[in-house]
């Protein structure tokens, strides 16, 4: 038996506190108030499991268990992005059905956050000791920059090892750099007149609604998808201007819009751009129009590029900006996230492999991602793990999120052993 499995004795009581998590619609997108109450929710029950917690401005906090100077890590993120349209069940509910766990979040990232919690309630019944302590780092504007790691770290320590359990099976030691900025330009005497699409620069919209400047009102749906792998969805402000762009001649349309229409259209690999590239350690750049709001004075665009690790970051900045200035657009810098890369030789990496080696009887793959995780706040100290089997699905950042049930508390096994051996090693 490994000591992961010791958790399975707490199914249920696992299986509340999640219901109770999913229904706090902690949307960081829109406002502080929700992701602090979840934050408060983790914190409170740790302190009616015993175990000691720390509030940190009501931005991130933690939850520790043991005595010592080395300073153990897992990180996960309370906060969501919005649940959009055309859910099978409700969103901020709890469901078990067929087999499966849906509702926003149970994915990315409550569901790791609340197995965390329980990891360190595990470790404290049963009585075990280490020279390290160990905590549960969790956050809760990690969909909105990760200005909330920035903070914590601001006011205490960098694990010494640490992981986070916010992407796929098995080991992800290279996370491609996040680019999200902002085009804004004049929407004046535009046959557009007014458009919003998109709540969250890193998903693919899945609806954009436009008036035209005879005031009718025109609906475009699409398929949501996270921002990595934009190309899985079907970009419904894309729709909506190609739409527009066989109908009207483009000296009808703004600043902005001509130069979605002649620069992006529906690619996601930067290619009319002229950022288009690729390395073999992490793939390709990816490109996503996230957000659009218009009246009949300006129109904003927000984006998200997810860059490999080789790439010349200044270049791809100058690229986009010599193309902008051409259409009178302004570009703000939203927020910019290096890559990370850690070696396969590291610590953490042979930690992890273990772990994942004593639940499944296999060997990890160690791969790369365009995801952005907290991995890349522990600087090269940490990387991400789980809870997504490439046997399963997640649906994360779009409609029907959930995971198969008996893969979540495989995954469970899997972080409760890892937790011990970070902290008892």
């Amino acid at each position: 038996m490994s000591f992961g499995e010791k958790i399975l004795e707490y199914r249920e009581e696992i299986l509340k506190d999640l219901a109770n998590l999913i229904a706090i619609d902690s949307v960081s997108v829109e406002g502080k108030e929700k992701p602090q109450q979840a934050l408060n929710y983790m914190l409170r029950r740790a302190e009616e499991m015993g175990l000691s917690t720390a509030n940190i401005d009501n931005i991130a906090g933690h939850v520790e268990y043991g005595e010592g100077e080395k300073l153990c890590g897992v990180l996960t993120h309370l906060d969501v992005v919005p649940a959009g349209d055309r859910w099978t069940y409700e969103p901020f509910t709890l469901t078990r059905a067929n087999g499966r766990l849906y509702g926003r979040g149970v994915a990315d990232d409550k569901g790791s956050a609340v197995i965390t919690l329980y990891c360190l309630k595990v470790l404290k019944d049963n009585g075990i000791v280490s020279d390290k302590r160990i905590r549960a780092i969790f956050g809760t504007n990690e969909e909105v920059g990760m200005t909330d790691m920035q903070h914590y770290f601001s006011k205490e320590p960098l694990p010494d090892i640490g992981f986070t359990p916010d992407s796929d099976y098995g080991i992800c030691c290279c996370e491609k750099g996040i680019l999200q900025f902002s085009l804004t330009g004049s929407n004046e005497n535009c046959i557009i007149k007014s458009a919003y699409g998109g709540n969250a620069v890193n998903a693919v919209p899945d609806r954009a609604v436009f008036k035209l400047n005879d005031y009718s009102k025109n609906i475009f749906f699409g398929k949501a998808s996270h921002a990595m792998e934009p190309h899985k969805g079907k970009n419904a402000i894309i729709i909506g201007l190609k739409k527009f762009s066989d109908q009207f001649a483009r000296k009808e349309f703004g600043d902005l819009f001509c130069f979605i229409l002649r620069y992006i259209s529906d690619q996601t690999d930067g290619g009319s751009l002229g950022i288009k590239q690729a390395d073999s350690r992490s793939g390709e750049l990816t490109l996503n129009i996230g957000v659009i709001r218009a009246d009949e004075h300006s129109a904003t665009v927000k984006i998200d590029i997810r860059y490999p690790v080789s790439a010349d970051y200044e270049k791809i900045i100058q690229t986009i900006k010599a193309k902008a200035e051409e259409y009178h657009l302004t570009f703000t810098l939203d927020n910019h996230s290096e890559p990370l890369n850690i070696s396969q030789d590291s610590d953490i990496v042979r930690i992890l492999s273990k772990s994942y080696r004593t639940v499944t009887a296999t060997d990890p793959v160690i791969y790369s991602t365009g995801g952005g995780t907290y991995a890349r706040t522990l600087q090269n100290k940490g990387v991400a793990f789980g809870p997504v089997f490439s046997d399963d699905y997640s649906n994360m950042h779009r409609p029907d999120e959930s995971l198969n049930e008996e893969k979540y508390f495989l995954h469970a096994q899997i972080c409760l052993e890892a937790m011990y051996e970070m902290f008892t090693a």
